[in-house]
């Protein structure tokens, strides 16, 4: 009698990615393709440059020579430089609050559903940033002027004589309220978007608790836009350190009170295009891009920390 034996098996052989699966995994580099190219192309590309600059230097003798991080000490040695820093650091302490605060007071009132004609007043109110900087800039430097604006014609008019916002003394406040005028209505959008996406089944339930109009606020209302609130002061801070339009355009009305290196952005540009330091430029462009990176890092950390 013989032993029966066990069916032959046929042997496995590994498995292997199908070509649908491979045609997949390539789909998705083919849709963000494009984007990459152009973010490599406008983004990557000119940060690689800047770098690559800085670790040279035109020389009278010798020409263009490698000086490794020589350009790097000098700027943390340049006293222009962080004068020019400490100057938008105080415009940056004063006019953002300032700024984000006016915008937040504006939202929550259009968000209150209590001000008669709110359409109208989100309109008017977000105009300004419609407008071009250098049209802002040069219609307040109009206003301002003491000799020919509308400062010089209140003097006139009424015999007075007006403290001169260009001076001296008076010019950084005057470029915060051109700020302040143009970007109120964009962090107040922000805001207000952010408002608007509340459940109203909160404000119910707070009203039935008792909770008054100021409690709903501090207690739903801030709470509930604080990623906004985060994402408008880190926004408000770059846009501070890269401050250049309004002090470029108003120095040739104030000539005395604004210099070449007023801001970080007006030193480099001056650097590059009247000095023809290209070298040293994009050191100082990526320090002071370094500088902004680390503290906007740090103010969305401590933004968005639970607790915080």
């Amino acid at each position: 009698m013989t032993t029966p034996q066990p069916p032959a098996t046929a042997e496995r052989s590994p498995a292997r990615p199908s070509a649908k699966r491979d045609r997949r995994s390539w789909t998705g580099w083919g849709f963000i393709g494009p984007f990459a190219a152009v973010f490599a192309l406008v983004f990557l590309a000119p940060i690689g440059y800047s770098v690559y600059l800085s670790l040279f230097r035109d020389q009278l003798i010798g020409g263009t020579t490698f000086v490794g991080l020589d350009n790097y000490q000098q700027a943390l040695q340049d006293d222009q430089f962080w004068a020019s820093l400490g100057r938008v650091s105080a415009f940056l302490a004063v006019q953002v609050p300032v700024m984000l605060l006016i915008a937040l007071f504006v939202a929550l009132a259009l968000d209150s559903g209590r001000l008669y004609g709110k359409d109208f007043f989100r309109i008017s109110i977000f105009l300004p940033y419609a407008v071009p900087a250098v049209v802002a800039t040069l219609m307040w430097g109009f206003m301002y002027g003491s000799q020919f604006g509308l400062v010089g014609d209140i003097n006139d008019a009424l015999g007075v004589s007006l403290p001169d916002p260009l001076s001296t003394e008076l010019v950084l406040a005057s470029i915060g309220n051109i700020v302040t005028w143009e970007f109120v209505g964009y962090n107040m959008l922000i805001f207000y978007s952010a408002l608007r996406v509340i459940p109203h089944s909160l404000y119910e339930a707070a009203e039935i608790d008792g909770a008054g109009q100021f409690r709903i606020v501090t207690a739903i209302k801030l709470p509930a836009i604080r990623g906004a609130l985060v994402i408008a002061t880190i926004f408000s801070i770059i846009g501070s350190f890269q401050l250049f339009n309004e002090p470029v355009i108003l120095r040739d009305l104030a000539r005395n009170a604004i210099t070449t290196d007023y801001t970080p952005n007006f030193y480099t540009y001056s650097l590059s295009f009247d000095g023809q330091q290209h070298n040293y430029s994009a050191t100082v462009a990526i320090v002071m891009g370094l500088i902004t990176m680390v503290i906007a890092y740090v103010v969305q950390l401590r933004g968005m920390r639970k607790g915080a």
